[in-house]
């Protein structure tokens, strides 16, 4: 029996660890991704918000990004609150994701 005690008190600590640096190495990875969307930011982009707004980078500076959400209105966003830049797609449009053009709401 002591080498099953033995056994469990040292897997349990080692597992603890492999949990711990996995946590660590996500959440490197994803801030990773958040500063090169974050650097690779320019005025005309297509952009969506942590909150969930679109819109286009009309004025943008170290701290604040100005969007254009619909013609003539213009609302101001910290810069670390645009969550993902909208690649246009082929055919014009903009394309935000598998299965969420307007068709697909109806």
């Amino acid at each position: 029996m002591s080498q099953g005690n033995g056994l469990g008190a040292v897997l349990l600590p080692v597992l603890l660890l492999l949990l711990v640096g996995f946590m660590f190495y996500s959440q490197r990875k994803r801030a990773r991704v958040i500063q090169n969307i974050q650097s690779s930011l320019n005025v005309g982009d297509e952009v969506c918000t942590t909150s969930g707004l679109f819109g286009r980078i009309t004025a943008m500076d170290e701290l604040v990004a100005t969007l254009e959400v619909s013609p003539g209105t213009f609302v101001r966003f910290d810069r670390r609150a645009i969550a993902t830049k909208i690649e246009p797609s082929v055919g014009g449009g903009v394309s935000s994701g598998p299965g969420t053009s307007p068709e697909d709401a109806r």
